[in-house]
């Protein structure tokens, strides 16, 4: 007995620092838009502020490429998807859209990904789904019309979300690519080095794009104001680089192992949540009731969408093998 209390004990503290973990993760995902968006108002570029923040990370976790450098011929689609679709494509698209739409609306439009998933599954690959997977989709999709206030005539601007929904559909590709491409056991790419490799990739993509030298890099060396009080530019991109990037994404893949891909994927849920009160309470972005219940509405059937077991003989696509199942319960998170 002693010998079984030890193993449960263990057990239960690596839960509880993988839940840590999990939820520190969504913390630092969370602010990724608060920050940035106080560097767009003040003359940056949406993909010049990406652009920095992909080719920080980039360089951050450039040790971890180097120790997994065989992973370039092992799985040379994979770490393209992830860094064209996860990083450069998500990312870009969710940035252009804060420049437009509150930080919480961005994000809960972004969150349609899991119900969008299951669509292309049922309708483009035309294999069942459950139907409390159906039932996620449905409420995913009111929420959202809640959130953008539909009866008022679509308040928010309409490019502005357009750009959110592009981000959805960028997660949406990674999701298809993983479930395409995974594997299990041994073989098993590290998450640590396709994170790497994604964020190598997107910089160079979002290179040639932003075309990053003809950033006013004045901005940089100023202030940038959040509701008013003047923070430093370096300030709030050293928080998009180090925190909301790279402890982001390690944090993530960490509690993954410590947990299950859909307990991180249940948590991850909360990087919306934490998002939209750090605009409301740091940049004064506020949110009228519908939008709140709209926006938990849109969280519960993206929960639902995304943990629900797939219909029988139906092979799960939120449940590839590898980093990919990894991965994409954290989703490609922004």
């Amino acid at each position: 007995m002693p010998v079984r209390t030890s193993v449960s004990s263990q057990v239960s503290r690596g839960k509880g620092i993988g839940l840590s973990l999990a939820v520190g993760s969504a913390i630092a995902f969370g602010g990724s838009g608060v920050a940035a968006k106080p560097l767009i108002e003040a003359g940056l570029d949406p993909l010049h502020v990406v652009w920095l923040r992909v080719t920080g990370a980039a360089l951050v976790m450039l040790p971890l490429a180097v120790r997994h450098r065989a992973l370039v011929r092992r799985r040379p689609a994979l770490l393209a998807g992830f860094g064209l679709l996860g990083v450069a494509g998500v990312q870009a698209f969710y940035f252009a859209s804060l420049s437009r739409i509150p930080v919480g609306v961005a994000l809960l439009v972004e969150y349609l990904a899991p119900a969008l998933v299951l669509g292309w599954v049922r309708f483009v690959q035309r294999r069942p789904v459950t139907r409390a997977a159906a039932l996620g989709v449905v409420l995913a999709v009111g929420g959202l019309a809640c959130v953008v206030e539909v009866w008022s005539g679509l308040g928010f601007d309409a490019l502005g979300l357009a750009l959110a929904l592009a981000a959805a559909c960028c997660q949406v590709g990674y999701f298809v690519l993983s479930d395409q491409g995974g594997d299990s056991g041994d073989d098993a790419p590290d998450p640590l080095g396709v994170i790497a490799y994604g964020l190598l990739v997107g910089a160079v993509v979002l290179t040639a794009v932003a075309r990053p030298w003809g950033m006013d890099r004045s901005v940089l060396t100023g202030t940038a104001a959040m509701d008013g009080t003047e923070v430093p530019a370096w300030l709030l991109l050293g928080w998009i680089v180090l925190i909301a990037t790279v402890v982001a994404y390690v944090t993530g893949v960490v509690s993954v192992r410590r947990l299950s891909p859909q307990v991180a994927g249940v948590v991850a849920c909360l990087e919306a949540v934490i998002a939209t009160v750090l605009a409301w309470v740091l940049l004064g972005e506020h949110l009228s009731p519908p939008q709140v219940v709209g926006g938990a509405v849109v969280l519960l059937g993206a929960f639902i969408a995304q943990s629900s077991a797939p219909a029988k003989g139906s092979p799960d696509p939120m449940a590839a093998g590898g980093p990919e199942r990894e991965l994409s319960a954290r989703g490609t998170a922004t």
